[in-house]
Protein backbone atom coordinates (compact mmCIF):
# COMPACT_ATOMS: atom_id res chain seq x y z
CA UNK A 1 0.00 0.00 0.00
CA UNK A 2 1.06 3.45 -0.89
CA UNK A 3 -0.04 7.13 -1.01
CA UNK A 4 1.28 8.32 -4.34
CA UNK A 5 -0.37 11.91 -3.85
CA UNK A 6 -2.12 14.07 -1.32
CA UNK A 7 -4.04 17.27 -2.27
CA UNK A 8 -5.75 19.44 0.75
CA UNK A 9 -7.61 22.20 0.45
CA UNK A 10 -8.80 24.32 3.13
CA UNK A 11 -7.81 21.63 5.71
CA UNK A 12 -6.59 22.39 9.06
CA UNK A 13 -3.72 25.29 8.05
CA UNK A 14 -3.67 24.29 4.51
CA UNK A 15 -5.08 26.69 2.10
CA UNK A 16 -4.23 24.98 -0.74
CA UNK A 17 -1.47 22.30 -1.15
CA UNK A 18 -0.44 19.24 -3.12
CA UNK A 19 2.23 16.97 -2.75
CA UNK A 20 3.64 13.82 -4.38
CA UNK A 21 5.26 10.97 -2.30
CA UNK A 22 7.96 8.37 -2.56
CA UNK A 23 7.13 5.18 -2.28
CA UNK A 24 9.36 4.20 0.75
CA UNK A 25 10.31 6.83 3.21
CA UNK A 26 9.11 10.37 3.18
CA UNK A 27 10.45 12.85 5.79
CA UNK A 28 8.40 15.82 6.56
CA UNK A 29 10.19 18.56 8.53
CA UNK A 30 9.61 21.90 9.81
CA UNK A 31 9.34 24.19 13.33
CA UNK A 32 6.42 23.29 15.78
CA UNK A 33 3.32 24.12 14.66
CA UNK A 34 3.34 24.86 11.23
CA UNK A 35 1.87 21.81 9.83
CA UNK A 36 3.35 18.66 10.20
CA UNK A 37 1.18 16.53 12.63
CA UNK A 38 -1.67 18.17 10.34
CA UNK A 39 -0.11 16.63 7.22
CA UNK A 40 -0.27 12.91 9.07
CA UNK A 41 -3.81 13.47 10.42
CA UNK A 42 -5.10 13.91 6.58
CA UNK A 43 -3.53 10.30 5.49
CA UNK A 44 -5.12 9.01 8.71
CA UNK A 45 -8.85 10.66 8.43
CA UNK A 46 -8.85 9.42 4.24
CA UNK A 47 -7.90 5.78 5.57
CA UNK A 48 -10.70 5.79 9.01
CA UNK A 49 -13.13 8.52 8.19
CA UNK A 50 -11.71 9.34 11.83
CA UNK A 51 -9.03 11.87 12.82
CA UNK A 52 -7.21 10.91 15.93
CA UNK A 53 -6.98 14.42 16.90
CA UNK A 54 -10.44 16.14 16.25
CA UNK A 55 -13.69 15.13 17.84
CA UNK A 56 -15.78 17.11 14.70
CA UNK A 57 -14.69 17.61 11.23
CA UNK A 58 -15.44 21.09 11.59
CA UNK A 59 -12.26 21.40 13.88
CA UNK A 60 -10.13 20.54 10.59
CA UNK A 61 -11.53 23.50 8.55
CA UNK A 62 -9.49 25.85 7.96
CA UNK A 63 -11.13 29.21 8.96
CA UNK A 64 -12.68 31.38 7.56
CA UNK A 65 -13.74 28.99 5.38
CA UNK A 66 -16.94 26.97 5.14
CA UNK A 67 -15.93 23.51 3.66
CA UNK A 68 -12.41 21.34 3.21
CA UNK A 69 -10.91 18.94 0.75
CA UNK A 70 -8.99 15.84 1.00
CA UNK A 71 -7.77 14.10 -1.96
CA UNK A 72 -5.37 10.94 -2.55
CA UNK A 73 -4.41 8.86 -4.71
CA UNK A 74 -3.72 5.30 -3.63
CA UNK A 75 -1.87 2.08 -4.95
CA UNK A 76 -3.09 -0.84 -3.19
CA UNK A 77 -3.88 -4.40 -3.68
CA UNK A 78 -2.29 -3.40 -7.73
CA UNK A 79 -4.81 -0.77 -7.95
CA UNK A 80 -4.99 2.45 -8.15
CA UNK A 81 -7.49 4.31 -5.79
CA UNK A 82 -8.77 8.12 -5.24
CA UNK A 83 -10.00 8.82 -2.39
CA UNK A 84 -11.61 11.95 -1.54
CA UNK A 85 -13.31 13.84 1.45
CA UNK A 86 -15.02 16.67 1.65
CA UNK A 87 -16.29 18.10 5.09
CA UNK A 88 -18.51 20.73 5.93
CA UNK A 89 -19.02 23.38 8.60
CA UNK A 90 -23.21 23.06 8.40
CA UNK A 91 -23.57 19.64 6.92
CA UNK A 92 -22.92 16.07 6.04
CA UNK A 93 -19.37 14.90 5.16
CA UNK A 94 -19.64 13.40 1.70
CA UNK A 95 -16.67 10.55 1.26
CA UNK A 96 -16.09 8.95 -2.20
CA UNK A 97 -13.74 6.18 -3.35
CA UNK A 98 -12.77 6.59 -7.00
CA UNK A 99 -16.25 8.74 -7.46
CA UNK A 100 -18.36 6.17 -5.85
CA UNK A 101 -19.93 7.26 -1.98
CA UNK A 102 -18.35 4.64 0.51
CA UNK A 103 -21.33 3.11 2.98
CA UNK A 104 -19.40 3.50 6.46
CA UNK A 105 -16.00 4.69 7.05
CA UNK A 106 -14.76 1.18 8.00
CA UNK A 107 -15.26 0.65 4.35
CA UNK A 108 -12.14 3.14 3.83
CA UNK A 109 -9.96 0.00 5.29
CA UNK A 110 -10.67 -1.88 2.23
CA UNK A 111 -8.36 0.78 0.72
CA UNK A 112 -5.57 1.51 2.32
CA UNK A 113 -4.18 0.99 5.86
CA UNK A 114 -2.42 3.31 8.19
CA UNK A 115 -0.61 2.26 11.74
CA UNK A 116 0.23 6.21 13.41
CA UNK A 117 2.78 6.07 15.85
CA UNK A 118 2.81 9.31 18.27
CA UNK A 119 4.74 10.30 21.28
CA UNK A 120 1.57 9.73 23.54
CA UNK A 121 1.50 5.77 22.26
CA UNK A 122 5.34 5.51 24.51
CA UNK A 123 3.37 5.69 27.33
CA UNK A 124 0.54 3.18 26.76
CA UNK A 125 1.54 0.89 28.41
CA UNK A 126 1.76 2.84 31.88
CA UNK A 127 -1.79 4.40 30.92
CA UNK A 128 -5.05 3.48 32.47
CA UNK A 129 -7.33 0.33 30.30
CA UNK A 130 -9.15 3.17 28.02
CA UNK A 131 -5.72 3.45 25.99
CA UNK A 132 -5.04 0.14 25.29
CA UNK A 133 -8.87 -0.58 24.23
CA UNK A 134 -8.87 2.45 22.11
CA UNK A 135 -5.64 0.59 20.37
CA UNK A 136 -7.37 -2.47 19.82
CA UNK A 137 -10.18 -0.58 18.66
CA UNK A 138 -8.71 1.53 16.29
CA UNK A 139 -6.44 -1.51 14.67
CA UNK A 140 -9.30 -3.54 14.87
CA UNK A 141 -11.90 -1.03 13.02
CA UNK A 142 -9.27 -1.03 10.14
CA UNK A 143 -8.90 -4.73 9.81
CA UNK A 144 -12.75 -6.05 10.43
CA UNK A 145 -15.22 -3.72 8.95
CA UNK A 146 -17.94 -6.27 10.95
CA UNK A 147 -15.99 -5.31 13.92
CA UNK A 148 -16.38 -1.37 13.54
CA UNK A 149 -20.26 -2.55 13.22
CA UNK A 150 -20.56 -4.04 16.27
CA UNK A 151 -18.59 -1.90 18.04
CA UNK A 152 -21.14 1.23 16.72
CA UNK A 153 -24.14 -0.98 17.58
CA UNK A 154 -22.68 -1.60 20.90
CA UNK A 155 -21.74 1.95 21.95
CA UNK A 156 -25.73 3.13 20.81
CA UNK A 157 -26.56 0.37 23.21
CA UNK A 158 -24.88 1.83 25.94
CA UNK A 159 -25.14 5.50 25.60
CA UNK A 160 -29.05 4.31 25.30
CA UNK A 161 -28.67 2.25 28.86
CA UNK A 162 -27.02 5.17 30.49
CA UNK A 163 -29.55 7.61 29.52
CA UNK A 164 -31.89 5.25 31.18
CA UNK A 165 -29.86 4.58 34.13
CA UNK A 166 -29.23 8.31 34.48
CA UNK A 167 -32.89 9.18 34.24
CA UNK A 168 -35.42 6.40 35.84
CA UNK A 169 -35.63 7.80 39.52
CA UNK A 170 -37.50 11.01 37.60
CA UNK A 171 -38.86 8.60 34.89
CA UNK A 172 -39.36 4.71 36.37
CA UNK A 173 -41.28 3.85 33.02
CA UNK A 174 -37.91 4.11 31.41
CA UNK A 175 -36.80 0.68 33.14
CA UNK A 176 -39.26 -1.16 30.67
CA UNK A 177 -36.83 -0.41 27.90
CA UNK A 178 -33.91 -1.78 30.06
CA UNK A 179 -34.03 -5.33 28.76
CA UNK A 180 -33.61 -4.58 24.95
CA UNK A 181 -30.49 -2.75 25.26
CA UNK A 182 -29.43 -4.73 27.50
CA UNK A 183 -29.81 -7.87 24.83
CA UNK A 184 -28.54 -5.67 22.55
CA UNK A 185 -25.16 -5.22 24.36
CA UNK A 186 -25.06 -8.51 25.03
CA UNK A 187 -25.24 -9.37 21.31
CA UNK A 188 -22.67 -7.00 20.09
CA UNK A 189 -20.33 -7.54 23.27
CA UNK A 190 -20.00 -11.47 22.25
CA UNK A 191 -18.63 -10.13 18.82
CA UNK A 192 -16.36 -7.63 19.96
CA UNK A 193 -14.78 -10.23 22.56
CA UNK A 194 -14.46 -12.85 19.82
CA UNK A 195 -12.60 -10.25 17.84
CA UNK A 196 -10.65 -8.94 19.97
CA UNK A 197 -9.05 -12.01 21.86
CA UNK A 198 -8.32 -13.08 17.92
CA UNK A 199 -6.70 -10.25 17.87
CA UNK A 200 -4.50 -10.40 20.85
CA UNK A 201 -3.56 -13.74 20.39
CA UNK A 202 -1.53 -12.63 16.71
CA UNK A 203 -0.68 -9.12 18.94
CA UNK A 204 0.99 -11.14 21.37
CA UNK A 205 3.25 -13.43 19.06
CA UNK A 206 4.25 -10.54 16.87
CA UNK A 207 4.76 -8.01 19.88
CA UNK A 208 7.08 -10.87 21.82
CA UNK A 209 9.03 -11.44 18.61
CA UNK A 210 9.75 -7.01 18.40
CA UNK A 211 10.26 -6.86 22.47
CA UNK A 212 12.96 -9.86 22.29
CA UNK A 213 14.72 -8.48 19.11
CA UNK A 214 14.72 -5.14 20.63
CA UNK A 215 15.93 -6.28 24.16
CA UNK A 216 18.66 -8.28 22.98
CA UNK A 217 16.95 -11.68 23.47
CA UNK A 218 17.02 -11.17 27.30
CA UNK A 219 13.61 -9.97 28.24
CA UNK A 220 10.45 -12.29 27.45
CA UNK A 221 6.94 -10.19 26.63
CA UNK A 222 3.81 -11.58 27.26
CA UNK A 223 0.28 -10.03 26.67
CA UNK A 224 -3.26 -11.44 28.33
CA UNK A 225 -6.41 -9.90 26.64
CA UNK A 226 -9.06 -9.74 29.91
CA UNK A 227 -12.57 -8.91 29.48
CA UNK A 228 -15.76 -9.62 31.67
CA UNK A 229 -14.89 -12.33 34.87
CA UNK A 230 -17.73 -14.57 33.91
CA UNK A 231 -16.51 -15.10 30.42
CA UNK A 232 -14.06 -17.89 31.31
CA UNK A 233 -12.55 -18.78 27.34
CA UNK A 234 -13.19 -15.59 25.26
CA UNK A 235 -12.84 -17.72 22.11
CA UNK A 236 -15.36 -19.83 22.88
CA UNK A 237 -18.76 -19.34 20.57
CA UNK A 238 -21.04 -16.73 20.29
CA UNK A 239 -23.69 -18.38 21.59
CA UNK A 240 -21.43 -19.20 24.95
CA UNK A 241 -20.32 -15.85 25.19
CA UNK A 242 -23.19 -14.13 24.68
CA UNK A 243 -24.63 -16.29 27.67
CA UNK A 244 -21.67 -15.49 29.80
CA UNK A 245 -21.73 -11.66 29.36
CA UNK A 246 -25.74 -11.95 30.44
CA UNK A 247 -25.06 -13.62 33.18
CA UNK A 248 -22.68 -10.73 34.42
CA UNK A 249 -24.89 -8.32 33.81
CA UNK A 250 -27.89 -9.97 35.56
CA UNK A 251 -25.41 -10.24 38.52
CA UNK A 252 -24.51 -6.26 38.33
CA UNK A 253 -28.06 -5.47 37.90
CA UNK A 254 -28.68 -3.72 41.84
CA UNK A 255 -25.46 -2.41 41.35
CA UNK A 256 -25.74 -0.26 38.18
CA UNK A 257 -29.41 0.54 39.52
CA UNK A 258 -27.75 2.14 42.61
CA UNK A 259 -24.60 3.51 40.98
CA UNK A 260 -26.83 4.65 37.40
CA UNK A 261 -23.45 3.22 35.09
CA UNK A 262 -23.20 0.63 32.84
CA UNK A 263 -20.86 -1.67 34.94
CA UNK A 264 -20.86 -4.74 33.00
CA UNK A 265 -19.81 -5.47 29.28
CA UNK A 266 -16.43 -5.40 27.19
CA UNK A 267 -16.22 -1.61 27.51
CA UNK A 268 -13.74 -2.27 30.67
CA UNK A 269 -11.74 -4.72 28.97
CA UNK A 270 -8.02 -4.54 29.10
CA UNK A 271 -4.70 -5.81 27.58
CA UNK A 272 -2.71 -6.60 30.42
CA UNK A 273 1.25 -6.70 29.96
CA UNK A 274 3.92 -8.73 31.40
CA UNK A 275 7.89 -8.29 31.33
CA UNK A 276 9.33 -11.59 32.22
CA UNK A 277 6.39 -12.63 34.13
CA UNK A 278 6.02 -9.49 35.96
CA UNK A 279 3.07 -6.51 34.64
CA UNK A 280 4.78 -4.31 32.67
CA UNK A 281 2.80 -1.05 34.05
CA UNK A 282 3.50 -1.62 37.99
CA UNK A 283 6.62 -2.82 37.85
CA UNK A 284 9.09 -2.30 34.70
CA UNK A 285 10.91 0.41 33.57
CA UNK A 286 10.65 3.58 31.86
CA UNK A 287 13.03 2.14 29.26
CA UNK A 288 10.94 -1.34 29.32
CA UNK A 289 7.86 0.16 28.68
CA UNK A 290 8.78 2.24 25.87
CA UNK A 291 9.84 -0.76 24.04
CA UNK A 292 6.82 -2.96 25.14
CA UNK A 293 4.21 0.22 23.37
CA UNK A 294 7.09 -0.11 20.28
CA UNK A 295 6.91 -3.67 19.84
CA UNK A 296 2.87 -3.70 20.09
CA UNK A 297 2.69 -0.95 17.14
CA UNK A 298 5.21 -2.88 15.30
CA UNK A 299 3.31 -5.44 15.72
CA UNK A 300 -0.03 -4.35 14.75
CA UNK A 301 1.44 -3.23 11.40
CA UNK A 302 2.71 -6.98 11.20
CA UNK A 303 -0.60 -7.89 11.41
CA UNK A 304 -2.05 -5.82 9.16
CA UNK A 305 0.24 -6.97 6.32
CA UNK A 306 -0.03 -10.44 6.83
CA UNK A 307 -3.76 -9.65 6.80
CA UNK A 308 -3.60 -7.92 3.16
CA UNK A 309 -0.10 -9.34 2.23
CA UNK A 310 1.60 -6.03 1.83
CA UNK A 311 2.25 -3.77 4.31
CA UNK A 312 0.04 -0.42 5.58
CA UNK A 313 1.43 3.11 5.55
CA UNK A 314 3.43 3.86 8.55
CA UNK A 315 3.22 7.62 10.44
CA UNK A 316 5.54 8.00 13.20
CA UNK A 317 4.73 11.42 14.25
CA UNK A 318 7.57 12.89 16.12
CA UNK A 319 8.72 9.36 17.92
CA UNK A 320 12.46 8.89 16.92
CA UNK A 321 13.19 12.92 19.06
CA UNK A 322 11.66 10.63 22.11
CA UNK A 323 13.81 7.61 21.61
CA UNK A 324 16.87 6.39 22.42
CA UNK A 325 20.04 5.93 19.59
CA UNK A 326 19.25 1.86 20.41
CA UNK A 327 15.22 1.96 20.19
CA UNK A 328 15.70 4.63 17.08
CA UNK A 329 18.07 1.92 15.07
CA UNK A 330 15.75 -0.98 16.05
CA UNK A 331 12.58 1.00 14.78
CA UNK A 332 14.13 2.17 11.19
CA UNK A 333 16.09 -1.49 10.85
CA UNK A 334 12.29 -2.72 11.15
CA UNK A 335 10.28 -0.20 8.90
CA UNK A 336 11.64 -1.54 5.47
CA UNK A 337 9.49 -2.86 3.08
CA UNK A 338 6.46 -0.18 3.15
CA UNK A 339 6.03 3.37 3.08
CA UNK A 340 6.97 4.90 5.73
CA UNK A 341 6.33 8.92 6.91
CA UNK A 342 8.38 10.50 9.53
CA UNK A 343 8.27 13.75 10.86
CA UNK A 344 10.82 15.93 12.68
CA UNK A 345 11.82 19.23 12.94
CA UNK A 346 15.36 19.02 11.47
CA UNK A 347 16.41 16.99 8.48
CA UNK A 348 18.70 14.39 9.43
CA UNK A 349 20.05 11.24 7.88
CA UNK A 350 16.56 9.74 7.60
CA UNK A 351 16.82 9.80 3.45
CA UNK A 352 20.19 8.17 3.22
CA UNK A 353 19.44 5.64 5.29
CA UNK A 354 16.61 4.37 4.12
CA UNK A 355 15.95 6.03 0.68
CA UNK A 356 13.13 8.67 -0.13
CA UNK A 357 12.43 12.05 -0.04
CA UNK A 358 12.31 15.14 2.43
CA UNK A 359 9.09 17.85 2.86
CA UNK A 360 9.60 21.33 4.55
CA UNK A 361 6.58 22.28 5.65
CA UNK A 362 6.33 26.05 6.68
CA UNK A 363 2.82 28.04 7.58
CA UNK A 364 0.71 25.60 5.77
CA UNK A 365 3.04 25.40 2.87
CA UNK A 366 5.10 22.37 1.47
CA UNK A 367 7.75 23.72 0.22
Amino acid sequence: MRIDRLELEGFRNYAGEAADFDSRCNVVCGENAQGKTNLLEALVYLSRGKSPRARTDREMIFFPAESARLLARVQSREREFRVQADLYRGRRRKITVNQVPVKTSAALGDVYRTVLFQPEDLYLIREGAAARRRFLDTALCQLRPRYAAALAGYERAREQKTRILRDFSDRPDLLSALPEFNDQMVRFGAALIQYRHQFCLRLAEHAAACHRECSGGREKLELQYRTVSTVEDPGADMAVLADRLSRHMEGRREAELASRLCLSGPHKDDILVFIDGREARTYSSQGQTRTAALALKLAEREIYKNAAGEYPVLLLDDVLSELDPKRQEFVLNRIAGGQVFITCCEEDRLPSLLGGRVFHVEQGRIV
